[in-house]
């Protein structure tokens, strides 16, 4: 198959008002804002920081006055034939490394101490200073890019993978965090890890036994293999995490469910095979089980997942339907964090450019109660959302569904407004949507009506106002929707029947104005 075809093939899974690459567009958009919002909740890399340790040099055993140490006398006591000595000298750096503010990571690197590190997570004799060495490139790991490819650069993965097996749970626990660190830098870095076998590892430490700790640890690394695009990780290894993942949805702790989340979202952004995988593994009703708890940390991932499961096929859209997702994001509408509300209007939009049966269970929700509430007072990039969840739904949905958005649901009003919107790309999504009510109108023979309606709710005004608008696109669609329906032989019409009329030898005016129809506008 051509990657035309394919293409074509995969634009079938959901109707025509869906642009898949647009919604693959804007799910990006709401993914920067997303990790810009929740920096704190999802660390790529994360350093190791020992509150007692973070101001103490190295002090004396006898707990006289402490020592301070050059870089200089570390490295060199680092470099000593002497293991006590070896050992101070590695617990200093690895102290320095730790300290909270502007560790001193480049003058480390640049006395060699990454090499002597990596040296002493060798000493299996020595499982301490294999610690103190594990910690110290850890915190490495947490810096720069420049920094963390020193360490991959040394060889330092496969000694780091091969302490996963560790008998000690701290040296193992600290190899996790590492390699979490050297995976959170990029696709590059990330695959380096994987190839060195990591998923045998950490699949290997997952049992009811894990302590808490460790498993954040390890779920946690296990988010950062699935992370970045451009490339993807290699699918066949990362699917094997999967099965994993889902199971660990039912867990009790924020930090499993937040990282587990935020896995399964980054495997979910892509092609509807991979989606498929995730399905497969019934995560789908955990995940939607999750949009009801209290914690943004959670949600924010869950609905993520949720939201790139419905840009996929109708089939696997429908499995969210049926877990009861439906009910969920009509809650998360009203949210009180704008990114939650906007990412579930996208979400929404998503389902309405499914078939008219998923429209149907959007309606029968109350969901679109919502979306004109958002529309109305939502942040704009949740208006945005919500202005595509009606226009895909005046492209798919049946005359009596497109008939509801507007006597049942009001929506045409703060619909309207958004022409006012500084976004082009929002304009547009309206004037489609305008421009699928009045084809619709005029089969049913109601556009006089809608005409009207417009009018009323200030839209001619604005239209009008749009043919002067910088961007082609906007300004054409503009024309043509008033050319169209408000042509200018009616305006004529209008001008001569309020023109001043002869009346027995006196001129009087006709302000006589059009009347609405008896029982409301309807179509």
């Amino acid at each position: 198959m051509s990657k035309s075809e394919a293409n074509a093939r995969q634009g079938q899974f959901k109707a025509k008002s869906l642009n898949l690459q647009e919604s693959r567009m804007r799910r990006h958009e709401v993914t920067v804002t997303l990790r810009k919002s929740n920096r704190e909740d999802q660390m790529f890399k994360r350093r190791n920081i020992n509150d007692e340790d973070m101001t103490s040099p190295l002090k004396e055993v006898n707990g006289q006055s402490p020592v301070q140490l050059t870089v200089d006398e570390i490295v060199a006591a680092m470099n000593s034939e002497d293991a006590e000595r070896q050992f101070l000298g590695m617990q200093q750096a690895r102290k320095m490394l730790s300290r909270e503010r502007n560790p001193p990571i480049d003058l480390m690197i640049g006395h060699g101490i990454v090499p002597i590190c990596i040296r002493f997570l060798q000493n299996t004799n020595n499982p301490m200073l294999q610690f103190e060495a594990a910690w110290a490139l850890t915190n490495i790991a947490s810096g720069t890019a420049e920094q963390t490819r020193c360490v991959i650069d040394h060889n330092a993965v496969p000694h780091f993978i091969a302490l996963l097996q560790s008998k000690a749970i701290n040296l193992a626990e600290q190899a996790v965090w590492a390699l979490g660190n050297i995976a959170g830098d990029g696709a590059i870095a990330r695959d380096i890890v994987i190839q060195n076998n990591v998923i045998d590892g950490i699949l290997s430490l997952i049992s009811n036994e894990t302590p808490l700790s460790f498993l954040r640890n390890i779920v946690w690394l296990m988010s950062n293999l699935c992370r970045n695009k451009n490339p993807s990780p290699p699918f066949e290894h990362v699917k094997r995490l999967l099965p994993v993942l889902s199971q660990l949805l039912t867990s009790q702790d924020i930090q499993v469910l937040a990282d587990a989340c935020w896995a399964l979202s980054y495997v979910t952004d892509d092609d509807n095979n991979k989606i498929q995988s995730v399905v497969d593994t019934d995560a789908v009703p955990r995940l939607v089980a999750l949009l009801q708890t209290d914690e943004p940390s959670i949600i924010v991932p869950a609905l993520r997942s949720v939201g790139n499961i419905v840009t996929g096929t109708d089939q696997q859209t429908d499995v969210v339907i049926a877990a009861g997702g439906l009910p969920k994001l009509g809650l998360l509408l009203q949210h009180s964090k704008s990114n939650i509300v906007k990412e579930a209007a996208w979400t929404v939009s998503n389902i309405t450019a499914g078939n008219q049966k998923q429209i149907q269970a959007v309606i029968d929700a109350g969901i679109f109660h919502q979306i004109r509430q958002v529309l109305e007072k939502g942040d704009f990039k949740a208006q945005k959302e919500a202005a595509w969840a009606v226009t895909n739904t005046t492209t798919s949905g049946t005359h009596e569904q497109i008939v509801d958005l507007i006597e049942k649901y009001k929506i045409l009003k703060p619909f309207i407004d958004l022409l006012d919107a500084k976004d082009p790309r929002t304009i547009k999504v309206v004037q489609t949507g305008l421009a699928n009510l009045f084809a619709l109108a005029e089969k049913l023979g109601g556009t006089e009506n809608l005409c009207l309606m417009v009018e009323e709710l200030g839209g001619l005004d604005k239209l009008e106002a749009l043919q002067q608008h910088e961007n082609e696109e906007v300004y054409k669609k503009a024309y043509a929707i008033i050319d169209t329906y408000w042509p200018a032989g009616d305006d004529d019409a209008a001008e001569q029947e309020l023109a001043p009329q002869e009346v027995n030898g006196a001129l009087e005016f006709n302000t006589t104005q059009p009347k609405a129809p008896e029982g409301g506008y309807t179509f």
